[in-house]
């Protein structure tokens, strides 16, 4: 008679990598959030400025979004 000594541990993995893959989908859906609120609040405070305040740091009114997400677009 042959007896298992071998515990199948993929069981087991793939119930951890699933928690684990939650757990950071949630963070980063978090650090997201923050980035988006963090650009949004950035563009507000500069479309409150006047366009003389605008043309000091070299920015025209429309080129607001373009500046605020600049490393996301690539430009």
């Amino acid at each position: 008679m042959a007896y298992a000594s071998h515990t199948d541990t993929n069981v087991t993995h793939s119930i951890l990598a699933g928690i684990t893959g939650f757990f950071a989908a949630v963070g980063r859906g978090i650090m997201m959030s923050s980035s988006a609120d963090a650009r949004l609040r950035k563009a507000e405070i500069l479309n409150a400025k006047t366009d003389e305040e605008l043309a000091e740091l070299g920015l025209r009114r429309e080129d607001i979004p373009a500046f605020v997400f600049r490393d996301l677009m690539h430009l």
